[in-house]
């Protein structure tokens, strides 16, 4: 499993699991393999997640909203892992997707939904984008290589309950 490659999927594919993809491409630099996708795409990216990526020298170029419809069929990448984004808290509706991959669910707070003006939507960008990096740096701490399925759903939904208030025991 190398690269291990990574899907991440939200409902609109515009924040979270762009921010999502984008930080795993650049901090796995090839050990992993991360895209994104919506079960209703917004079809185009949030500008403050673009802002965001590029202001902490994270690449954006390819980034897009799009269907999870590419990630299914024949022509699809093969997927190790498929990682939903969603809030579940906010009962916010989270896709399934059907594969020989492994799930997990990693809830966050939709940035693009905060309302008011640029500093409160930075701040709930940042917010998310901090959780984001929290969680993949225990993603790629995890020796994913050579863990079995179940090993890895298990450290996988582990990691997915790491809030930002869990930031400062790391």
């Amino acid at each position: 499993m190398y690269p291990c490659r990574v899907l991440f999927i939200c409902t609109g594919n515009s924040a979270r699991s762009i921010l999502s993809e984008a930080t795993l491409n650049h901090l796995g630099k090839g050990r992993f393999e991360a895209y994104s996708a919506g079960s209703k795409p917004t079809g185009q990216v949030n500008p403050y997640a673009l802002e965001l990526l590029a202001s902490e020298g994270i690449s954006v170029e390819n980034l897009s909203s799009k269907s999870w419809d590419r990630f299914v069929g024949d022509d699809a990448p093969p997927l190790d892992i498929v990682i939903t984004v969603c809030d579940s808290a906010d009962k916010e509706p989270c896709p399934v997707l059907f594969g020989n991959f492994v799930r997990a669910h990693w809830g966050l707070p939709d940035p693009a939904a905060v309302k008011g003006n640029a500093i409160v939507i930075d701040a709930a960008f940042r917010r998310a984008h901090t959780l984001i990096i929290y969680r993949l740096m225990a993603l790629m701490n995890l020796p994913v290589e050579t863990m079995s399925q179940d090993a890895l759903k298990q450290a996988l939904d582990h990691i997915g309950t790491i809030s930002d208030d869990d930031e400062d025991d790391a």
